[in-house]
């Protein structure tokens, strides 16, 4: 990490020529512009970027859409101003001469933009913080690797990749052996970038591994979440390889984002715990996110392809239950003590990780606003007990979404109408595509 002073020193020795100036997208994405070094501590640093406000109102092919109230022909796509949080300001060492700064969005008033992932997220911890609340967050992020470049992978399709490993490497050190310079890669380079590695494990899917990172307070966890799925990428395409982090590549295992939370006082003291277990304060928390997890679903699983990950008998629980250290609930309650947590394993590692933890924030404080009582934990296989399970489409999830008091409470409206308009814009376009599947079923035998 980076202060301003110290740019000041690596842009005079030439060593950083290039600042990135970035914000989040609403599918998660880091989108901005490449700053040249001087420039940026001459002008950007003072007086902020600009951007065209349609970064939020578009597709994830970046296609202008209709139905949003921010952003339209009809408001002649103005711009939004990208103030630079100097905070996040950071070295990316897999670019050379090469620094990243996260901005929130404004509008020119100053007002900040609410639909804006990152002040989605603001917006909750502002009111965890109300209460004396910080949240500490940790995101599990998997993907796969292939040994296709992009552009091979675009060229095919994205059929017939050869994927980095040919069988499950789950925990085998052999198989991270294989794609080790790549996973050792992106390891260091995050290392570089500020972000705490722990390590690195083989997953089920072949070629799928996953990388962890020590827990931090929330927005610094979503940042570092993204400017890893942009750098892992990169470094990916640096060595001839590509990777997705799609929640459901194949018919085979898909990709999780399992996300930990938990809470400290203002002075950093953890409140999840009491020496008989469970504090009363988590007891109600947790039973927020039991109440809140099918109607706050669709800011855990954003996308069509989201609901493919959700199969009975998988490692992608579905069931609305909370059990200890038990993988076929969607809330697991691990650690002990400090540690105590609890874990959301809906997620793929497609989310977008401000909308996923604000969510979990908003359900938590629903919990401990209305003291909410925490049932039973679930013991036993939770896809066999018969429980209601979270939406299993999107077009479900947005439903509930719709209709959600929890959501429209904590997020307000305008921010619930903007997100469901890119629900709509994601269900029309796959409602209108014909797929391979369908050729292979109906060409000759229907």
């Amino acid at each position: 990490m980076l202060t301003v002073d110290r740019l000041r020193e690596l842009v005079d020795t030439g060593e950083v020529d290039t600042v990135l100036v970035a914000i989040v997208d609403m599918q998660g994405r880091l989108q901005g512009k490449r700053c040249a070094a001087r420039y940026f501590l001459g002008e950007v640093l003072e007086h902020a970027a600009e951007g065209c406000n349609y970064l939020l109102a578009v597709d994830a092919d970046m296609n202008t859409v209709d139905g949003y109230a921010m952003s339209s022909w009809d408001t002649g796509y103005g711009d939004f101003v990208m103030k630079p949080d100097l905070s996040t300001l950071r070295r990316l060492p897999w670019h050379p001469g090469t620094a990243l700064v996260m901005c929130d969005i404004e509008w020119e008033d100053g007002q900040p933009v609410a639909a804006s992932p990152r002040q989605i997220l603001r917006r909750q911890l502002d009111r965890l913080a109300e209460r004396g609340l910080r949240a500490h967050v940790g995101t599990e992020l998997e993907f796969i690797v292939f040994d296709n470049t992009y552009e091979d992978a675009w060229n095919r399709g994205y059929r017939d990749l050869t994927p980095a490993n040919q069988y499950n490497v789950d925990y085998s050190l052999l198989g991270t052996g294989r794609v080790e310079p790549l996973l050792r890669d992106i390891r260091n380079h995050m290392a570089g970038a500020g972000l705490e590695v722990e390590s690195a494990k083989g997953e089920c899917n072949p070629g799928q591994h996953e990388i962890a990172f020590r827990y931090k307070e929330a927005l610094v966890t979503c940042d570092n979440h993204s400017v890893y799925k942009t750098g892992a990428k990169e470094i990916a395409a640096q060595h001839g390889k590509s990777l997705t982090f799609m929640a459901k590549y194949n018919e085979r295992e898909g990709n999780s984002c399992h996300i930990h939370l938990s809470l400290r006082s203002a002075d950093g003291e953890p409140v999840f715990a009491e020496a008989s277990g469970m504090s009363p304060l988590m007891r109600s928390f947790l039973a927020g996110q039991l109440a809140g997890l099918r109607e706050l679903t669709y800011f855990l699983a954003p996308n069509v392809n989201s609901y493919k990950r959700f199969v009975e008998g998988s490692f992608a629980p579905t069931t609305v239950a909370w059990g200890r250290d038990n993988r076929t609930c969607a809330l697991r309650v691990v650690g002990h003590g400090p540690s105590l947590r609890f874990e959301n394993r809906v997620p793929g590692g497609d989310v977008n990780p401000y909308l996923a933890v604000a969510a979990l924030i908003a359900a938590g404080l629903h919990g401990l606003e209305n003291d909410l009582r925490l049932e039973d934990e679930f013991v036993g296989n939770a896809y066999a007990s018969g429980r209601a399970t979270v939406p299993t489409t999107l077009r479900d999830a947005a439903s509930l979404f719709a209709r959600s008091e929890i959501a429209h409470h904590a997020f307000g409206d305008d921010v619930v109408r903007h997100y469901l308009n890119a629900a709509r814009v994601e269900l029309a376009a796959y409602d209108s595509v014909v797929t391979d599947w369908e050729r292979v079923r109906g060409f000759e035998r229907l």
